[in-house]
C-alpha cells in the first residue's frame, strides 16, 4: 500500500520533465519517411521493438541501419544515449532506456516508437524508465490506447501522461538500488553467453573440423559426406531418435504451476503438471517452426512442437541438440497457408555418429557447463523477482529510504 509520502510528491505531466531543447520529447517518422529499402548494412542504428527488451533496459543487438544522410533528412526522429523509449504500437507498455555508455552515439527510432530526452535537473531518466516498467503504469497505458485496429497510442497522450515525482535524490537513490539488481542480472547473462558461446566452439572444433581429442591418431576415410574420421557413422536422425507431439494446453485452462510450457517460441507459460521429464529438447513444429530449445526442467510440451524421445542409448542428448541447431531445420519449412515442417522431412537428415568415447567426453564436458548455465538462470531468476517485488514498493513511495544512506554513483549506464 502506497504511503503518504508518494501523495505528496507533485503530480507532472512527462511534458513537464522534457529537456529544453527542440524535439525532446517526440514520435517516429511518418510510414513513407522510413521503408526497408532505407536499410543498409551499416550505419545509424534503427530503434524497433524487438530493441525494448523485457530482460534488459535496452537490447543492442539485432539492429538494421540507415545512412547518416537518411539519419540527417530524420533529424527530429533522433534518439541518443540517455533517451527513454516507448511503444507506440504494437505491445504496448515496452518500454527502453539507451545507455550513456552505448558504442552508438545516435539512432533513429521507428514508426513504432517514441522517445523522452529527459531534463535531468527534475529527473532522472532511469527513474522514468523503471516508472513505466510498473505493472501499474503499463496498465494505464493500455487503458488509454486507441483499440480500433492495432492498438496504440500517440504523442498528445505520452506528453500528458501524469506521474507522481519524487525529489530528485530520491530518484536517484532508487535508481541506484535497482540498477543494482540489473547489473547483476546483465553480468549474470553475459557470463551464461560465454558459456553457451564455449560449448559450441567446442561442438565446431570437434564435429566439424573433426580436432577432437586424439585427432591426431585418427585416419580421415572418404565416406557418403565427404571425409569422416575412421569409425565415425553415417546414420539418419529417424534411427538416433523420434519426435514426439506434443499435447494441447489451451492458455485458458492451463493452471499456474512451477513447470514451463513449451511452445515452439520456446517457454509460452507455466503449468502445475509437466508431461515430459529433463532435460529435453523442444523443436518448433509450427509458428517458429525449426527454433531449437533446450529444456533444463520437467516441462510441458504443447501441440505447436516436437520433443525428442532417444532411440539410440549410445547417443547423447547434449549432441543430439548440437545437431538439430547445425541442421538447417528451417530450410524444410514448407506450406503457404499455415508454414511448419513435418517430421518425416527431419527424420531423413543425416546423421553423423561420432565413436562412442568421443561422445562420452562432449557429453562429461557439456553437462558441467549446462549445469552451470541452469544454475546461472536461477540467480537470474531470483534477482529478477527481488527487483520486481521492490520496484513497485520503491516507485510508489512505499518503502520510504529518504533517511538511508545510499552511495550514489554513475548508475545511468
Amino acid at each position: 500500500m502506497q504511503n503518504n509520502n508518494a501523495r505528496l510528491w507533485p503530480e507532472v505531466r512527462l511534458q513537464d520533465i522534457q529537456a529544453p531543447k527542440k524535439w525532446a520529447l517526440t514520435g517516429g517518422p511518418f510510414g513513407s519517411n522510413l521503408v526497408q529499402k532505407d536499410y543498409v548494412d551499416q550505419g545509424i542504428p534503427v530503434i524497433r521493438g524487438a530493441n525494448l527488451s523485457k530482460d534488459s533496459r535496452f537490447n543492442l543487438n539485432g539492429f538494421v541501419f540507415v545512412t547518416k544522410e537518411k539519419a540527417d533528412e530524420l533529424l527530429p526522429n533522433n534518439a541518443t544515449p540517455g533517451d527513454v523509449i516507448f511503444t507506440q504500437r504494437g505491445t504496448l507498455g515496452d518500454v527502453g532506456y539507451i545507455p550513456k555508455d552505448c558504442k552508438y552515439p545516435r539512432f533513429v527510432i521507428s514508426q513504432s516508437q517514441m522517445k523522452l530526452t529527459v531534463d535531468e535537473l527534475k529527473a532522472d531518466p532511469l527513474w522514468i524508465y523503471y516508472y513505466f516498467r510498473l505493472p501499474s503504469t503499463i496498465s494505464r497505458i493500455q487503458n488509454l490506447a486507441f483499440s480500433s485496429g492495432v492498438p496504440h497510442i500517440n504523442l498528445s497522450i505520452l506528453r500528458e501522461f501524469k506521474i507522481h515525482l519524487p525529489p530528485i535524490t530520491i530518484q536517484h537513490k532508487i535508481v541506484a538500488i535497482l540498477s543494482a539488481y540489473d547489473d547483476l542480472i546483465e553480468n549474470t547473462t553475459h557470463r551464461i553467453h560465454i558459456l553457451k558461446k564455449i560449448i559450441e566452439e567446442i561442438y565446431s572444433e570437434w564435429f566439424v573440423k573433426f580436432k577432437f581429442p586424439g585427432h591426431e591418431n585418427v585416419k580421415i576415410i572418404n565416406s557418403e559426406l565427404g571425409n569422416l574420421p575412421e569409425g565415425w557413422e553415417v546414420k539418419n536422425f529417424r534411427e538416433i531418435f523420434s519426435l514426439e507431439y506434443g499435447k494441447s494446453l489451451p492458455a485458458k485452462i492451463r493452471i499456474p504451476g512451477k513447470y514451463p510450457v513449451y511452445g515452439s517460441s520456446g517457454i509460452v507459460g507455466n503449468h502445475n503438471e509437466y508431461s515430459v521429464k529433463a532435460p529435453g529438447i523442444v523443436v518448433g513444429r509450427a509458428g517458429n517452426a525449426g527454433d531449437v530449445h533446450w529444456a533444463s526442467e520437467n516441462f510441458f510440451p504443447v501441440d505447436s512442437c516436437f520433443y525428442v524421445k532417444i532411440i539410440d542409448k549410445e547417443v547423447p542428448l547434449h549432441y543430439i541438440y548440437y545437431q538439430l541447431i547445425n541442421a538447417n531445420l528451417k530450410n524444410l519449412i514448407s506450406g503457404a497457408a499455415v508454414p511448419g515442417i513435418n517430421r518425416n522431412a527431419i527424420y531423413l537428415l543425416p546423421f553423423i555418429k561420432p565413436l562412442n568415447c568421443v561422445l562420452k567426453e562432449f557429453e562429461r564436458i557439456a553437462l558441467s557447463i549446462f549445469f552451470l548455465i541452469s544454475e546461472l538462470n536461477s540467480i537470474i531468476l531470483n534477482l529478477r523477482n527481488t527487483r520486481d517485488f521492490l520496484l513497485p514498493k520503491l516507485i510508489s513511495g512505499e518503502i520510504d529510504i529518504s533517511e538511508i544512506d545510499i552511495k550514489i554513483s554513475e548508475v545511468n549506464t
